[in-house]
């Protein structure tokens, strides 16, 4: 698009910015329109689970309840608590609405459809998603109430337990497809399983990794059966409780952001990305973004199964799944897969060689692991 706009005689430097707002109102707007459908599928999926009919009356089958909510929450009066800190009051959930957008820049929809190609893209996805905790932690302080500073603490301590299992889980898709570009990742993928299958959740090794990266990113995303921080039984609405109008709908609309997320990386990096899950002549001519937003779906799905069925965690089973499983679990699949890749793929040439330490010289290499 930069090409474009500079072949019809615009300033480069011109042309690469608008061509960057372009592409960031392409990716935003659609998101927005996004999340309001998510809801309103969502809250289907509940009802449907629940022999219920749920949202069927604002519009033809009800898609136009969640626009009709939004709007009675946009006409709301914005109230803030009398002691509340109101710099950060109102800082918190633009927080976590900006850091739940940035985190596209880098999401692949397709071959070269992608606002940022940057190679470190998957460190970036962990820095800044990484960020969101603040807009809980601030909002829970700001607030200066009881019930969401106690679900400021609980946001720390769950987000913390869980970022080191995906870390590690992370490292395992890394070694494999050997790069932290997201673009690369999902082309590494195709053929993986079996020379027929498109995804890294083909492998036998991997697998476990993918199923503990999905139930760790319903963990980070605060969604049931780890929504300890909303737990409206006890926490009122946590960090949320004093807040009213368009910040409230700030934190709704940053929180399906970052679950919608979840559900691209658990495409991306395990399941092909937009690649077909087969390269057959009929699946390989669907465009590569359809496949995408179909798996992305289902995950969707899945995280809305989940949540209508499963009931909360306690805080000591949140914290036991995390440290006392997921984090020894991701550890020696860390080992098991570095180990596998230097027997089956980089050879004898790339292991560990002994040296002697004491003389400090150069000693006759020798290979400890020879594949046979």
């Amino acid at each position: 698009m930069t090409d474009f706009f500079v072949s019809h005689g615009m300033i480069y430097g011109w042309a690469w910015f608008l061509a960057t707002i372009i592409g960031i109102l392409v990716i935003a707007l659609p998101l927005m329109l996004a999340v309001a459908m998510v809801i309103y599928a969502e809250r289907k999926i509940w009802a449907a689970m629940a022999l219920r009919r749920g949202p069927n009356v604002v519009g033809p089958w009800g898609l136009l309840q969640s626009f009709a909510d939004g709007l009675k929450v946009f006409l709301k009066e914005t109230i803030i608590p009398t002691s509340a800190n109101k710099g950060l009051f109102l800082i918190a959930p633009i927080v976590t609405f900006t850091v739940a957008l940035i985190v596209w820049a880098v999401v692949p929809f397709a071959p070269g459809v992608v606002l940022a190609n940057v190679n470190v893209g998957l460190l970036y996805v962990l820095a800044a998603s990484s960020l969101g905790v603040y807009g809980v932690i601030v909002a829970g302080w700001a607030s200066n109430s009881k019930y969401p500073f106690f679900s400021a603490l609980r946001a720390a301590a769950q987000m913390v337990s869980y970022e080191v299992s995906i870390g590690f889980v992370l490292i395992t898709v890394v070694l494999y497809a050997g790069t932290f570009n997201l673009s690369g990742i999902v082309l590494q993928q195709t053929g993986f399983g079996l020379g027929i299958f498109n995804g890294f959740g083909f492998n036998l090794l991997l697998f476990p990794m993918w199923v503990v990266f999905f139930i760790s990113s319903m963990a980070e995303t605060f969604r049931t059966p780890f929504d300890l921080v909303e737990a409206e039984s006890e926490l009122v609405a946590g960090h949320q409780t004093e807040y009213s109008s368009m910040s409230f709908a700030l934190f709704w609309l940053g929180e399906y952001a970052n679950t919608i997320l979840m559900c691209a990386l658990n495409a991306i990096l395990f399941w092909g990305g937009w690649l077909p899950p087969v390269n057959w002549a009929p699946l390989y001519f669907i465009p590569g973004i359809i496949w995408l937003l179909a798996k992305m779906c289902l995950f969707f799905f899945m995280f809305g199964w989940v949540k209508a069925t499963v009931p909360r965690y306690r805080y000591d089973q949140v914290m036991r799944l995390g440290w006392k499983i997921f984090l020894p679990l991701s550890l020696v699949f860390v080992f098991l897969v570095s180990g596998w890749l230097m027997l089956t793929r980089y050879g004898c040439d790339n292991l560990t060689y002994q040296h002697s330490s004491s003389m400090r010289a150069a000693a006759s290499p020798v290979c400890v692991g020879s594949p046979r």
